[in-house]
């Protein structure tokens, strides 16, 4: 079942050709992790998705609070009695057919769908994960790269060079050819007791695990955190390199080029990850 503004239905349905979605990229997404019923880190997963509506100038309908968004993703996990285990929810808001470029109108609808995942808390993936950088296309840093719009051609050109490079995931660069992301989520850098993370300034997402782990760290004296600019140089001398997003939480990168990495810090950030989930 899906929730089409508001209307359960089954999931079978027919997507207009006029959808501004599916014609012009005129969309934008949320995927959030929701664990028997909780919506993890929902506040801010709502405020992003709201202040990215603004900079898409989009028509925020006054109904659109925290509270009704909750309502509605929930009566999409109860829907399809997903409400024992932990799912994976997507929230697509695209503008309302109407005109070219140009929309005839800024009101807007959504759509919630919603899918099981096997793990309720956060796990250490320890298994190999190799990755490259992907330097066929690259991410011109603005407002607009760090929103999650429908606009995602660089990751699926990306995600199907690392199928056909037999790699796990790609780094991204921006055109001043810093490393800004990987191909699902955020990078973070360690270097003894210096862990680095790129600015959005450089055109990463902005994250909403990337904004966990930050405020963890920052109630970690014994390290210095950066949001600072990486270069790809830097990548062969780290200590540890790791994925962030709300899905997987913190995935470690095992292996870059000829470099082999450890992960004590991403095995560290994920069990103060899951107390926080707890304690919340």
């Amino acid at each position: 079942m899906i929730n089409d503004n508001g209307t359960l239905s089954e999931q079978v349905k027919t997507l207009s050709v006029t959808n501004r979605g599916y014609a012009y990229g005129d969309a934008l997404f949320e995927t959030i992790k929701v664990s028997y019923g909780k919506l993890l880190f929902w506040e801010d997963h709502y405020f992003r998705l709201m202040a990215s509506m603004r900079i898409m100038r989009m028509e925020i309908p006054m109904s659109f609070t925290m509270e009704f968004l909750e309502e509605e993703v929930l009566k999409t996990i109860e829907a399809n009695d997903l409400q024992r285990t932990s799912t994976r929810v997507k929230i697509s808001v695209h503008r309302n057919e109407g005109g070219l470029y140009a929309p005839t109108t800024h009101d807007i609808s959504f759509v919630i769908t919603a899918k099981p995942i096997g793990h309720d808390f956060y796990l250490l993936d320890e298994s190999h994960y190799e990755v490259d950088l992907y330097k066929d296309f690259y991410m011109s840093p603005s407002l607009l790269s760090t929103l999650k719009t429908n606009n995602k051609a660089l990751n699926v050109l990306g995600s199907i060079y690392a199928k056909e490079n037999d790699l796990d995931n790609c780094l991204v660069l921006n055109t001043n050819k810093n490393v800004i992301e990987a191909l699902n989520g955020n990078v973070f850098l360690v270097k003894g007791n210096v862990i680095k993370t790129p600015p959005l300034t450089d055109g990463c997402l902005k994250g909403i695990m990337r904004k966990q782990i930050l405020e963890i760290l920052k109630l970690l004296p014994e390290y210095v955190v950066e949001e600072t600019s990486i270069s790809a140089f830097e990548l062969q001398k780290a200590d540890e390199l790791f994925v962030t997003n709300v899905i997987q939480g913190i995935q470690p990168i095992t292996k870059y080029r000829k470099k082999t990495f450890s992960n004590a810090t991403s095995k560290m950030l994920l069990q103060k990850l899951n107390v926080k989930i707890r304690l919340s």
